[in-house]
This record gives structure tokens, C-alpha cells and sequence, in this order.
């Protein structure tokens, strides 16, 4: 038999724009997470951004406010930005998770289970030409590989009729500051990345995907890389 909640629920696949997401699933209970939030942080920016950058999951100041990177991880993603040309208006920023986990500790496979369905609802409406994902969960995540972004960063993967390029977490790089380098160059090779990308699209040349080793069904590596 089937609850007005989880008809209430399946709205969300119809949606259209990212504010009937918003609606379809502000009150979302799909994982216990539901019920310790303040905010549901669905993302920022613009909807029909070229690039999209997807980090982990909301912390603190994200949770109050509901809007994703407002804290200092947040500032720096908008200092590298606009070392690139970009302002955050520009892009479109999510996470992950659209919950904050408690303590800020890392996502559960349940968790992941839930909210990923939303993250690539988001994709399908904004259709973004190059998806950032930014540490290592993201990137695990939405590649589905067994290679962890020390491995990955600063390179351009088609997988599943989309280019991603991994990034290390902002956050991470303000804990290991030896990171701050590796992040600013990487943005150069996003840039770089972009204005080929540019040009292919315009030529309407067709890409060849990347193989990557596949991630297994088992939870995914825990690394303090964010």
C-alpha cells in the first residue's frame, strides 16, 4: 500500500527547474538525517551554469543558512574562482549530501543511497558542460571508481556522457596548506579545460570516454581529503 509520503516523495523525479526540486524535496525523511537538520542545502548558483562543482555534504554555516560552501572552505572556492575569471553567480555549487551529518563526520552508504538521486536530478537540469567534483567522496561518488583523487585531480574524465574533473577539497587544502598550491594550479587546468571543451563544442566533435577501475559495493575508503 502505498503513503501520501511517498507519493508526496516521487514528485521530485517530475521536476522541471531546480526550484520545483526544491519544493518537492525540502521536507525530505528518505534517511535520519532528515530529522537533525535545520536546512536542506540543495545548491547555489547559476541553473544553467557550464561548470558545476559538488563537494560532500553541508557543515555548520551551511546547515543555518541553507546555501552550500558559505564558510571559509566557501571563501577560498570564490578566491580560486576568480583566479579562473569566474564569480560564483557563474557556477552552480551542491553537495553530495543535501543534510549535514552530525559533527560534520563523513557520509554513510545509506545516506549516499538517498540523496544521490537528487544530485543527479540536478545535473539533468542544469545540464552542465564540466561537473567539478571537489575530494574524495565526490569524486568516488559520482565516478563510481576505486581511484581516489590524489590519483585523479586536475584531469578532464568522460564517463556516462559527461566530463568531470576531481579537485581536492577546498577545505582540504586550508587543513594541508601544501595543498593550496596543488588547487591553484589544478583551477589553471580547469580553465584550460573549459576553453578546449569550448572549442569542441562549437566543432561538434564527439568525445571518447575514460576507463577508470570500478569502485566496489563496499563502503568507500574513508580518507581525511574531504
Amino acid at each position: 500500500m502505498t503513503n501520501g509520503r511517498e507519493v508526496e516523495m516521487g514528485d521530485w523525479r517530475e521536476a522541471k527547474t531546480l526550484e520545483e526540486l526544491f519544493e518537492a524535496i525540502r521536507d525530505c525523511m528518505a534517511c535520519p538525517l532528515g530529522r537533525t537538520r535545520t536546512n536542506l542545502v540543495l545548491g547555489s548558483g547559476n541553473p544553467e551554469a557550464e561548470i558545476m562543482f559538488v563537494g560532500e555534504a553541508p557543515g555548520f554555516h551551511e546547515d543555518r543558512q541553507g546555501i552550500p560552501f558559505v564558510g571559509p572552505a566557501g571563501q577560498f572556492l570564490d578566491q580560486l574562482l576568480r583566479s579562473i575569471g569566474l564569480q560564483r553567480s557563474q557556477v552552480y555549487i551542491a553537495n553530495t549530501l543535501k543534510c549535514r551529518p552530525p559533527e560534520n563526520r563523513d557520509p554513510l552508504p545509506e545516506e549516499l543511497s538517498a540523496c544521490t538521486p537528487y544530485l543527479f536530478k540536478q545535473i539533468e537540469i542544469i545540464r552542465p558542460r564540466i561537473i567539478c567534483t571537489l575530494g574524495n567522496h565526490a569524486t568516488k561518488t559520482l565516478l563510481r571508481t576505486a581511484s581516489g583523487i590524489s590519483q585523479l585531480h586536475g584531469r578532464l574524465i568522460r564517463k556516462g556522457g559527461l566530463a568531470y574533473v576531481p579537485l581536492f577539497h577546498p577545505a582540504a587544502a586550508l587543513h594541508k596548506p601544501p595543498l593550496k598550491t596543488v588547487l591553484v594550479e589544478d583551477f589553471q587546468r580547469l580553465k584550460e579545460h573549459l576553453d578546449a571543451e569550448r572549442v569542441r563544442w562549437a566543432a561538434g566533435e564527439e568525445p571518447v570516454e575514460e576507463t577508470l577501475p570500478a569502485a566496489s559495493d563496499e563502503q568507500p575508503e574513508q580518507m581525511g581529503l574531504f
